[in-house]
């Protein structure tokens, strides 16, 4: 039997690393707050209190260093044909601010990982690509493949300008890197599918 925590910093960090293993096992859908409090040795009420819900835990379980909404506010105002400037303009706002090192530090312990890159992804899907999916063309799915599919563009552009730091993208400035950025997400947003009709 696991110890029961005892001074608060102690009890967050232990309501925090049973989320992340139950979350990195079972997903997003497959955990209660009720069993994570279980397995952190805690009362329910004071998963309450050091959490406003399961999406809260969910994105303190992955350690984001960025609030996702604050990411793509104003996202839900843009014309579809906007989508991805206002995406690129965002990630390449976001690696160039202050949050530079963490973001690096993060991007390179969650793919080292397999269970946090488990966890980034189910985050990922319900909260940025939920978001940035919203009101394109097709059904449920094809939503789904064209936003995981902007997605895998703007990872490759991370990984390739701030984590490997290829040349020549790492050295553009930020805004010529912007400008290419934003096609390439689009054409996956609103352009045409290979193979579609």
């Amino acid at each position: 039997m696991m110890a029961r925590p005892r001074g608060p910093s102690d009890r967050r960090a232990a309501i925090v690393r049973a989320a992340t293993r139950l979350f990195a096992e079972d997903g997003y859908d497959g955990v209660s707050l009720r069993q994570i409090a279980r397995e952190a040795g805690v009362d329910a009420a004071l998963v309450h209190h050091y959490f406003d819900g399961k999406e809260e835990l969910f994105a303190a379980s992955v350690a984001l260093p960025m609030n996702p909404e604050v990411l793509l506010s104003g996202i839900d105002e843009q014309a579809l044909a906007e989508r991805g400037r206002f995406v690129a303009r965002a990630i390449v706002r976001l690696w160039e601010g202050p949050q530079r090192h963490a973001l690096a530090a993060f991007f390179r312990s969650t793919i080292s990982s397999t269970s946090r890159s488990r966890l980034l992804a189910q985050l990922v899907r319900r909260r940025i690509l939920a978001r940035v999916s919203d009101g394109l063309p097709g059904d449920d799915a094809e939503r789904e493949l064209r936003a995981s599919m902007a997605a895998s563009q703007v990872v490759g552009f991370m990984l390739a300008r701030y984590i490997v730091k290829l040349e020549p993208l790492a050295s553009l400035p930020a805004d010529d890197a912007e400008r290419l950025l934003a096609p390439a997400i689009q054409r996956h947003l609103t352009g045409p599918l290979p193979g579609a009709s």
